[in-house]
């Protein structure tokens, strides 16, 4: 294995700087005729945005608890999904286990520390009760290796169907499988979208699909991973996702989408990709975003759709994108999409810190406000993990409430 790729396993940065460094803006278009606009479509900006205190500091005490050695104490890729029974599964990459020692404090102050030790896995779940309370751990890394040398990383997920018509619901859950690589994939080479199964209420993984294997892409940077985040409008799951364009030294990544109908996101073959002009199964993606050159997301970005209108979230473009987060809007999935809108600047636990993968969650929102997680972690990964694990208050979630208002 190359020794930058081993010094990647130690320092525990998951897609995080990968997604943090694909920065994003979108197509800068005029507006649309309103035949275009969906029913209520709108222009959308962050009107507003506070900390999320409590959210974060339940992170921070769970992580913090050292009544066990075999649970999660920080990691990134933050997903999550409302289970049927009040509960809330969360999703994350590269995570760090075991236990950490000292007195906690208060979010960004805490003296606590992680042992040099401290296992590093690939992939973890965390389940939270109904109340808003950490409860466990499941058994890490939850998606096993799909072969020496490759990993899985968790993205978005959804309740659904077991197929179309069923009582039965089940959790499916999409995964990016990378590859360890030469530089410039030091985050590890793009290979393949899958679709895991988990069995409700046990979370037990039955089964792993490959809905799109990217490993015959013979360009690294033009392979798609589909899954960073997904919008549920009538019969259809749209799944979006972006590929590696900076890892080939473009300016920004490209974004695509792809459409499954409801109950169907373990199934290959009903998978339909937008090619320009329409929707077609077994087709080679075409982005909807970036041109390559100037425009373009990074593959950490998150859509919402506020009534008629689909709200993205992604870290700005340039300098401004390890700190700040910015908005785009839209009438379609497929775009054109318009901004960027309004940004803001969440907090940073102290200088030469990264923030990336900001996440909306909806089953958090409500009566106007949107939920929205980012990861932070040192912006030069050089001796890393020594400083993670100096200072537990990185490599972890923190959560930040914002309110959109229309705009003309």
């Amino acid at each position: 294995m190359p020794d930058d790729v081993r010094a990647r396993q130690r320092t525990g940065t998951g897609p995080g700087l990968l997604l943090a460094l694909v920065l994003g803006a979108v197509l800068l278009t005029v507006l649309p005729d309103d035949g275009e606009r969906e029913g209520g479509c709108t222009p959308h900006t962050v009107a507003a945005w506070s900390a999320d205190d409590r959210l974060t500091d339940e992170f921070s005490r769970y992580g913090d608890d050292a009544g066990r050695s075999d649970d999660w104490t920080g990691g990134d890729g933050t997903h999550s999904v409302r289970l049927p029974d009040g509960r809330l599964l969360w999703l994350f990459s590269d995570t760090y286990l075991g236990q950490v020692h000292g007195p906690p404090g208060p979010v960004g102050e805490s003296s606590a520390w992680r042992d040099a030790t401290a296992p590093l896995v690939r992939n973890s779940a965390v389940v939270m009760d109904g109340g808003g309370r950490l409860k466990r751990t499941l058994p890490a890394p939850l998606f096993p290796d799909p072969a020496p040398g490759q990993w899985r990383w968790p993205v978005a997920a959804r309740v659904e169907p077991r197929s179309p018509g069923s009582s039965e619901q089940v959790v499916r859950v999409l995964l990016w499988v990378r590859a360890a690589g030469q530089p410039p994939w030091i985050y590890g080479v793009p290979t393949a979208t899958e679709v895991a199964t988990l069995s409700l209420p046990g979370l037990r993984v039955e089964s792993v699909v490959r809905v799109l294997d990217q490993s015959l892409v013979a360009d690294p940077s033009r392979r798609v991973l589909f899954g960073t985040t997904l919008v549920a409008k009538g019969g259809w799951t749209y799944v979006f996702g972006g590929d590696d364009g900076q890892a080939a030294s473009r300016p920004a990544s490209s974004a695509y989408v792809a459409r499954v109908p409801r109950g169907r996101l373990g199934e290959p073959a009903a998978w339909q990709y937008w090619n320009g002009s329409g929707w077609a199964t077994g087709a080679r993606p075409r982005a909807v975003l970036g041109d390559g050159r100037r425009t373009g997301v990074g593959s950490a970005f998150s859509v919402v759709r506020e009534g008629g209108t689909y709200v993205l979230f992604t870290m700005a473009a340039g300098t401004a994108g390890l700190t700040t987060v910015t908005s785009y809007w839209s009438c379609s999935p497929t775009g054109p999409w318009h901004g960027p809108a309004k940004d803001f600047s969440p907090s940073l636990p102290g200088a030469g810190v990264a923030a990336y993968n900001p996440q909306v969650h909806p089953e958090l929102s409500g009566d106007g406000r949107l939920v929205l997680s980012y990861d932070v972690n040192w912006l030069e990964t050089g001796g890393a993990s020594a400083s993670i694990n100096a200072n537990v208050t990185l490599y972890r979630p923190r959560f930040v409430t914002v309110r959109l208002a229309r705009t003309r």
